[in-house]
């Protein structure tokens, strides 16, 4: 029977005593339940229950009509070097009451603990240190070159167990040469010790630990084999003649430890580099504004500025904060923030991010955001996140980790007694269990997900595709249907003039006498009409006596001459009819357009033209909706518009499944329609899309850049481009496969070396090489990700 264990959950959502009673109802219902009390003035429950037992007590709950809501701390680990370290990490931390969930990054070497509940971190810290690893509490702005000290001081150590190491295993490379030369036992002592016992300190200090904690990992595999080796050759020393020269394996374990240092040094280089889409985010912030008070300017501490205060930032700096501009025009660059490559127009009105690059004009901004609350801050924080988060079939690592030691021991043992039995040599079966231990070492199998994680979901922010969990990333893969929203997904979302015809055919005057009636007008059909003034380079008068026709239009004079700008019950109003326009408006109301009727109101009202307003493709849509063809994944146009305009938008687009006039609560039903045979990603604007993207296997919010953190997606594309969206199923297509090929190397590498040593056909210095190969190779596979650029993003259709 489990121990028994006092959970103190946080509980929402209580008004009233009865809330409190049904909390209480509920948390004894669940299975080894004891005491339960809530205080409804804390919104405190205290459970004793069995241990692991949280999460029925926070299911009992949910099921209540309340929440428990989760906290979550970062731990930096030290110490780990393997997959079995990882799983020790994990069931430590996941015992302590009041953990919910715990996933390790070995990669990245922490410790993402949910949190249900008043826990002290020292607590979490003192069950890490248990465990045999050294922890403390993360903090992001924390300094990175811990990181960097420890990487020279490996890369010292490297050095040294090198030169001391070579000329040990330099008498066996001259063999193949007729050179037969050995040095003398006390010199290959003298060189072989503080290799094993200097440099290779931290393997018998983790070892020591893991042992203690009643565990193993690769430390001990590499203590184990190497102090084998060393022993042995001791051995033979002290029993040897005096004049003769035994055969002595100090070589064998001073190189083990040495490629051993050397694979942990070129995997800590290459983890490093893994980090690196954070390390530029993070370089992106500013740590000094100039602050205009009263006119005046000053250069201050960003953690000085509070909000709605006044910024300056001149030509070529980045933006300091989140804000608004008040005054000046300039080009922004947010390539590393939003992954947009052109210069985007900044003027009064227009909102800037934090870390993008100001261009020529020096711009007045108020501050909106800072710290945590600024776009890039939760840009990162995203990425994080998903670099922390582990994937679903890091499970199956996970598994065999947490048995894979004791196995390798059992056959480096049996290695032994084989030999031995076998009639060899001692030292013959000796050295044959340690290439088994060496070779054995799991430090790729630790590697092999994580690794690939974080290149993948770090090249991907660069080009403003934020992921939110592996589970996503995972799952994107196998995407074969893709259901897109219409407006603001595909379309820009505002109006365009889409037709228009003049009845005198002077389209250039048609539109002058509009854009004259809309002039000053904030409505989006008149914001429309002035655009496509400006395109077509037109001057547009003031008109006199503007009216403003209530459901109707507009009226005002332009030269003497009455003019209103109206729909169709304006034009039934006074009378008169279309025309020769009567066609084309019936077609245009076909596609869904929105008409509006320019007439004269002279003596005798006649019609002068007539425009149909429509929303216009995104640029890149086209390509979009190609790029997804061509890798045979069907797409879906699924907006609540019309049929008329929803067709021809598909058309446009060559979409043939169309789902028009469907309501905001309808999308998601469609949607798990879709799911019962396909694997569907749903892409949307995130506000009435919510329902559908949380309920497709794979949500793609269409972001702004103004709130990245869209809850109902698993995937945030920074910019509305819709051609990330077959972007974002590339890189996890080839993020999927990097982890594939690294697990298959893990346990190829050991598939093939463990019985190739059991045999006695790898020495422990090959073993060792082949060990720190496996790793170096997992992580350079997972790099090649850096390289990675989306396709299609040239074309703008």
């Amino acid at each position: 029977m489990s121990e028994s264990t006092t959970f103190d959950l946080p509980i929402t959502g209580m008004t009233c005593a009865s809330c409190a009673g049904r909390v209480e109802r509920a948390l004894s219902k669940v299975a080894g339940a004891g005491a339960v009390s809530v205080n409804l003035a804390t919104e405190q429950a205290r459970v004793q229950a069995p241990e692991g037992s949280l999460p029925a007590l926070r299911q009992a709950v949910e099921q209540a009509g309340y929440s428990v809501p989760a906290q979550t701390l970062e731990l930096n680990i030290e110490g780990m070097t393997c997959a079995s370290c990882v799983g020790r990490v994990e069931r430590a931390l996941s015992k302590i009451a009041g953990v919910g969930s715990v996933s390790v990054n070995l990669a990245n070497e922490r410790a993402h603990v949910e949190l249900l509940g008043q826990v002290d971190p020292q607590t979490l810290i003192d069950a890490v240190k248990r465990a045999g690893y050294d922890a403390n509490i993360w903090q992001a702005e924390q300094p990175r070159d811990r990181q960097t000290n420890r990487l020279n001081r490996e890369r010292l150590a490297l050095v040294l167990a090198i030169l001391l190491a070579v000329p040990l295993v330099l008498p066996m490379l001259l063999q193949p040469f007729g050179v037969y030369w050995m040095l003398p036992a006390w010199v290959q002592f003298a060189l072989a010790t503080p290799v094993q016992f200097i440099f290779g300190a931290r393997f018998y200090v983790a070892a020591f630990k893991a042992v203690r904690a009643g565990a193993g990992n690769m430390d001990l595999l590499v203590a184990l084999g190497t102090s084998a080796g060393y022993g042995l050759s001791l051995y033979e020393w002290v029993i040897a003649g005096p004049g003769s020269m035994p055969h002595l394996y100090f070589e064998a374990s001073a190189v083990v430890i040495a490629l051993v240092l050397l694979g942990k040094y070129l995997e800590s280089r290459a983890k490093r580099q893994t980090a690196s889409a954070i390390r530029a985010l993070e370089a992106l912030r500013p740590e000094r504004a100039i602050q205009v008070v009263n006119g005046q300017e000053r250069d201050v501490a960003i953690s000085a500025l509070r909000l709605n205060d006044l910024v300056l930032v001149k030509p070529g700096e980045r933006f300091p904060v989140d804000g608004e501009v008040l005054e000046g025009q300039s080009h922004a660059d947010e390539a590393l923030i939003s992954g947009e490559s052109l210069p985007v127009p900044k003027q009064p009105g227009d909102k800037v991010t934090g870390g993008a690059i100001n261009g020529e004009g020096r711009l007045l901004v108020r501050t909106q955001a800072l710290g945590a609350e600024t776009v890039l801050a939760r840009i990162i924080r995203l990425v994080e996140d998903a670099q922390a988060a582990k994937a679903p079939i890091q499970k199956l690592v996970d598994k065999v980790s947490q048995i894979f030691v004791p196995v390798v021991l059992v056959l480096a043992l049996a290695t032994l007694i084989g030999w031995w039995l076998y009639g060899a040599p001692l030292e013959t079966a000796l050295i044959n269990a340690v290439a088994v231990l060496v070779i054995a070492c799991p430090c790729a199998l630790g590697l092999a997900t994580p690794t690939a994680i974080m290149a993948g979901t770090g090249v991907a922010a660069r080009h403003g595709i934020l992921i939110k969990d592996a589970e996503a990333l995972e799952r994107a893969h196998e995407v074969d249907t893709v259901v897109f929203d219409k407006t603001g997904t595909l379309t820009s979302g505002t109006p365009r003039i889409a037709h228009l015809s003049a009845l005198d055919g002077d389209e250039d005057t048609l539109l002058k006498m509009a854009g004259a009636l809309q002039r000053g007008s904030e409505h989006p059909l008149a914001k429309a009409v002035l655009d496509a003034c400006a395109e077509r380079g037109l001057d547009v008068a003031d008109i006199s006596d503007s009216q403003t026709l209530t459901g109707r239009g507009i009226a005002g004079s332009l030269n003497g001459r009455r003019l209103a700008l109206g729909n169709r019950r304006l034009l039934d109003e006074l009378g008169l009819s279309p025309g020769t326009l009567a066609e084309s408006a019936q077609a245009w109301e076909t596609e869904g357009r929105t008409l509006s009727w320019l007439i004269d109101q002279d003596a005798t009202p006649r019609v002068l033209g007539l425009f149909a307003f429509g929303d216009t493709l995104k640029p890149g849509a086209l390509a979009a909706v190609h790029a997804l063809n061509e890798r045979h994944i069907a797409s879906h146009l699924l907006t609540g518009d019309n049929r008329g305009s929803a067709r021809v938008v598909a058309e446009a687009l060559g979409i043939t499944n169309v789902h028009a006039e469907v309501l905001p609560a309808d999308k998601s039903a469609i949607v798990q329609q879709l799911k019962s045979h396909s694997v569907v990603a749903m892409v949307g604007d995130g506000i009435n899309d919510a329902p559908a993207l949380a309920a497709a296997d794979i949500g793609i919010a269409m972001g702004g850049g103004t709130d990245v953190a869209m809850h109902a997606a698993g995937i945030t594309l920074m910019r509305g481009d819709p051609r990330l969206v077959p972007a974002a199923l590339d890189i996890s297509r080839k993020t999927y496969a990097k982890i594939r090929q690294n697990l298959f190397w893990a346990f190829v590498y050991n598939l093939i070396g463990i019985p190739l040593a059991a045999f006695g056909l790898l020495n422990p210095v090959l073993a060792g090489a082949a060990m720190a190969l496996s790793s170096v190779s997992v992580v350079s596979n997972a790099l090649l990700l850096k390289f990675w650029t989306p396709k299609h993003l040239e074309d703008k259709r």
